[in-house]
């Protein structure tokens, strides 16, 4: 279903766009300390906007701010696994792209600098199989939506984080499938090695900073199907839709840009919503 493209603003400003456009870096973001200071800064500031619908089951997310190089990180392996035939089967159902897209449906080539850590989630996965992801999962009994943030880094890629990793946290997501997902930003060393958890994560992608900052990123369609607009990231040669990319796309605009923007209603493709 071919999509109408438009654009929107935060806090009405029709400009912003356009400053983007002209700060767009074409060089990778440093991993140093003064990167570090300004995530900080910036999610310290922002205002944070939580969910009280105590009827969605409450799920945490990470955004794992990490250092990557495009020569080892760089590599997407559903390159070596799926034909562009298939790939481009797996992008059928993406609204807003035409049948003639020269989107190539991986992340190829997008490691480089500063990075956030992005999963393809597994096939054997009951929900949402093969979708881009973020670590994260449902909070468990007594455990606070930081603790189970945590925990599900733990259990997927391997990586132990304590509060001191934290630098901040970005506003709750309402779902269509009925969770709503606390997003907790993090810090991790050079030094500190993610390892997939098959059972869950198909590949781990580091997605650099610049590449979340493209000009052309990110883009908002409609359906028939609701009158809130579908967010897309375009990563590489693909389209990360929400909550993953609404998430991302939020920690791009306030936690590195410093600006105002909230995506809580913005909407997740149909293929989303169960």
């Amino acid at each position: 279903m071919q999509g109408v493209s438009f654009r929107i603003y935060p806090e009405g400003c029709p400009v912003y766009a356009a400053k983007r456009m002209e700060g767009h870096m074409s060089k990778d973001v440093q991993f140093d300390a003064d990167l570090r200071l300004r995530l900080s800064s910036n999610l310290g500031k922002h205002r944070l906007r939580e969910s009280d619908d105590s009827e969605l089951i409450r799920a945490s997310v990470s955004v794992i701010v990490l250092n990557s190089d495009a020569a080892a990180h760089g590599h997407d392996p559903l390159t070596d696994t799926a034909t562009p035939e298939e790939r481009k089967r797996l992008l059928a159902g993406i609204p807003g792209v035409p049948s003639d897209s020269d989107l190539s449906g991986t992340v190829e080539g997008t490691a480089g600098g500063a990075a956030v850590l992005l999963t393809r989630r597994t096939s054997k996965l009951k929900d949402h199989p093969g979708q881009w992801a973020l670590p994260g999962g449902r909070v468990d009994g007594n455990e606070s939506a930081l603790e189970a943030a945590i925990r599900e880094v733990s259990e997927e890629v391997g990586l132990e984080l304590t509060p001191d990793n934290l630098l901040g946290r970005l506003d709750d997501y309402p779902t269509r499938s009925g969770y709503v997902i606390s997003p907790f930003v993090f810090w991790v060393g050079n030094g500190l090695e993610p390892e997939a958890n098959p059972d869950e994560v198909a590949s781990i992608h580091r997605i650099s900073i610049r590449e979340l900052s493209r000009p052309d990123s990110p883009r908002f369609i409609r359906i028939p199907e609701s009158d809130r607009p579908v967010v897309q990231l375009p990563v590489g040669g693909d389209l990360i839709h929400a909550p993953t990319g609404a998430i991302l796309y939020q920690f791009r605009a306030v936690a590195y840009e410093g600006n105002e923007v909230r995506v809580d209603e913005l909407e997740q493709p149909v293929f989303a919503w169960r």
